[in-house]
């Protein structure tokens, strides 16, 4: 009985373990990355390194031994310098390099703003697993509206998996890291849309205006040629799928036609649903994971009738080159600018390769120091402004190595 005991609250506890929303593995290779640039900041120190001529007296001798004769030594004293950096230091650099990204990682914000609207949590879910080639970390990634800063969207998608080794540098979303964003941003209600006026495509606005010329002629001749609304609302949180074919993004939403005539309420023409599926391209930038959209299925429907819907198939494609010209370029210029992923100022990603699988992406690349390494620790040196005799707090979690 203790045994099936034991294995109860073994499988209960792993059935509460949040899942991680994004993962992160920094290989071997990352780490030597950052020995050689340990060693060259140790060599640009020792280059600094001037010592003046020495002149004196030992009972009978004289002695001055100028700046010649160290620059004649140098050679011998550079050459087994060098020697004992590549025998004896480099491996102490290997084990400080690991530190040094432990130490980094901490000054990265846990819980940041994205923008004025949502903001994004990186906690370590727990310690960072190191072993002899890589060390791995968990990150709730999960984005969060800012007026409701207590809120979280439950992580129910597939957890991502890393099995890679040949970058230096492995990043890792399932669906749960895209749809609490999509999420955070519609309970922020920013998944709306109003087109008035001249913003309405001139040959959209002539279409709708034949469209349901029964109903504006019946109006009354203050509210005839008032300008045209479009509202677009999506109507439900999106969803993002992400299989080894492709990312999609799953959207509906209502579009209200309206009149809007100056000083008197706007009369409503019509109300539909759109049903529209999305591509997505992700892509990293420096540290910025960017997304490209693009417009692949769309559909109109009534929701009063079937006879209405098939009233509404001329609208089809007009609709659909309003949503191209109008709406894609504004949500690309938003998603293009990207989310910041948890590394350093100073350390940037190049040559990415994006894999897709079930569930979720994996973004290979490289690591570039864009500053000196010496620029990126001061950069990152945490500043400490407690009152004197203020606790300290706790550590962040480091990988044993």
């Amino acid at each position: 009985m203790a045994l099936f005991g034991a294995l109860f609250l073994t499988l209960l506890a792993g059935a509460h373990a949040e899942l991680p929303g994004c993962k992160i593995r920094i290989t071997s290779k990352a780490l030597e990355l950052v020995k050689q640039e340990g060693l060259r900041f140790l060599e640009q120190e020792l280059e600094t390194i001037t010592i003046p001529d020495l002149r004196g007296r030992e009972g009978q001798f004289y002695y001055n031994i100028s700046e010649k004769v160290y620059e004649f030594l140098s050679t011998f004293i550079t050459s087994g310098m060098r020697f004992l950096l590549n025998q004896q230091i480099c491996p102490v650099l290997h084990h400080a390099g690991m530190v040094l990204l432990n130490s980094l990682l901490a000054t990265v914000p846990v819980r940041s703003s994205v923008d004025e609207l949502v903001g994004i949590d990186y906690s370590l879910l727990k310690d960072p697993a190191a072993s002899a080639s890589n060390l791995d970390m968990d990150f709730r990634g999960a984005f969060f509206p800012l007026a409701e800063a207590n809120w979280s969207l439950p992580n129910r998608a597939v957890e991502p998996q890393l099995q890679e080794e040949e970058r230096m540098v492995y990043v890792a979303f399932s669906e749960f890291f895209f749809d609490s964003a999509m999420e955070s941003y519609f309970r922020a209600g920013a998944l709306k849309l109003s087109l008035v006026g001249d913003k309405v495509p001139q040959e959209l606005d002539v279409l709708l205006r034949a469209t349901y010329f029964g109903n504006i002629v019946l109006l009354s001749p203050a509210v005839i040629d008032s300008p045209l609304k479009l509202e677009l609302r999506v109507v439900a949180p999106p969803r993002c799928t992400i299989k080894p074919s492709g990312t999609t993004i799953s959207v509906t939403a209502s579009l209200t036609i309206a009149l809007v005539p100056p000083n008197l309420p706007e009369v409503q023409l019509s109300s539909m649903t759109m049903d529209a599926r999305l591509s997505a391209k992700m892509a990293l930038r420096g540290k910025a994971l960017r997304t490209q959209l693009g417009l692949r299925r769309f559909r109109i429907y009534s929701n009063q009738s079937a006879l209405e819907s098939l009233a509404l198939i001329p609208l089809q494609a007009p609709l659909k080159t309003m949503l191209q010209i109008a709406v894609m370029p504004m949500l690309n210029e938003r998603t293009w600018r990207g989310v910041q992923i948890p590394l350093p100022e100073g350390i940037d990603f190049v040559r990415e390769v994006v894999t897709n699988h079930a569930g979720f992406v994996t973004i290979g690349a490289d690591l570039h120091f864009a500053k000196g390494l010496r620029e990126v620790i001061e950069k990152n040196r945490p500043t400490d402004t407690r009152e004197p005799g203020a606790s300290s707090a706790a550590p962040a979690p480091t990988a044993a190595v």
